[in-house]
């Protein structure tokens, strides 16, 4: 083997059924895999609506329903806590799925409860980190595509920064000069000329406080917690607002532009199919490289794992 050869997973020395559970758990494209995932699901989503029910005041008084809180928790803990060490016996690297942002995910998924039996501090709140876990559906749902789309957007937003950064330091010149402006015509004018009453009362008290009030009137959002009293002070939120109305499409002209560019160049059909080194899901169903860090996809070009990994693809082009 050439120093340049990506270093394969040695599949030979691998359990059939690590490799068979591997499929199930990290794949999307079998009936059991997707039976796993929409278990696990279930599960997620049980545990959120269980801590939010938990702080609804006609649970909290009545120790039944708590107690049903309580034990539906445990039991979803066990849960998660199986899963992820079936996770981690069933990958190639066992520590860096453990780093990697999903491995920390369901690590957390798993710890409130155990938190709470050991030091007595309570970490319900912590379990809606399991609310994360729902990117999964993608899998479950075949609509990798969207995550796809995911990727376009954020490599858009990316690949427009700088054209945004401008149009930000532009809002910004806009705001500081307005709230200035504002500030200026509406305290300093109001006090000079002897019109604050108590039934008018000065609102624009400094600089930041204006152009927090730009800030609101240029997004038109419009809180009205601070409004303009005087004619021109009218008068220049009105210009604001209009100003408003024609920044606020920019970015997204910004970014529609990359997304379009991006999906002329790239257009393939993908699958749940995860790789198993650095785990990045989304490939073609004819890949054999994972095309983020170039490893192989199939567990076993030589043939002992590979059948497994054949026989799967030949499932899902059946299916």
């Amino acid at each position: 083997m050439s120093p340049s050869t990506p270093q394969q997973p040695d599949s030979s020395r691998r359990a059939q059924w690590r490799n068979d559970l591997y499929v199930v758990i990290f794949e999307a494209d079998t009936r059991a895999g997707q039976f796993f995932d929409v278990i696990l699901l279930v599960g997620i989503i049980l545990s959120v609506s269980a801590i939010a029910l938990e702080t609804v005041q006609y649970f909290e008084d009545r120790t039944a329903w708590m107690s049903a809180f309580w034990a539906l928790e445990w039991g979803l803990t066990l849960l998660f806590t199986g899963e992820y060490v079936a996770r981690l016996l069933c990958v190639h690297r066992p520590l860096r799925y453990a780093f990697s942002f999903f491995g920390i995910i369901d690590l957390l998924a798993c710890l409130p409860m155990y938190v709470t039996l050991f030091t007595g501090v309570k970490s319900g709140s912590l379990m809606i980190v399991r609310s994360i876990r729902l990117l999964r559906v993608f899998r479950i749902l075949k609509m990798m595509r969207m995550l796809r789309e995911a990727e376009d957007l954020k490599q858009a937003v990316w690949r427009s920064r700088e054209k945004i950064f401008v149009f930000l330091s532009v809002v910004m010149v806009a705001v500081t000069i307005s709230g200035t402006l504002m500030y200026h015509v509406e305290h300093v004018v109001m006090r000079a000329e002897g019109e604050l009453t108590p039934k008018r009362v000065d609102q624009f008290t400094s600089i930041p406080q204006s152009m927090y009030w730009a800030i609101v009137t240029m997004t038109t959002v419009g809180y009205g917690d601070i409004v303009p009293r005087t004619t021109i002070g009218k008068v220049i939120s009105a210009a604001l607002i209009l100003l408003g109305y024609s920044l606020i499409i920019v970015p997204t002209g910004f970014v529609s532009a990359e997304v379009q560019a991006r999906r002329q160049v790239q257009n393939r059909d993908l699958t749940s199919r995860t790789c198993p080194h650095c785990f990045r899901e989304g490939h073609s169903i004819d890949a054999n490289f994972c095309d983020m860090c170039g490893n192989s996809l199939v567990q076993n070009q030589d043939g002992d794992g590979g059948d497994a990994r054949r026989s799967h693809v030949t499932q899902t082009s059946g299916a």
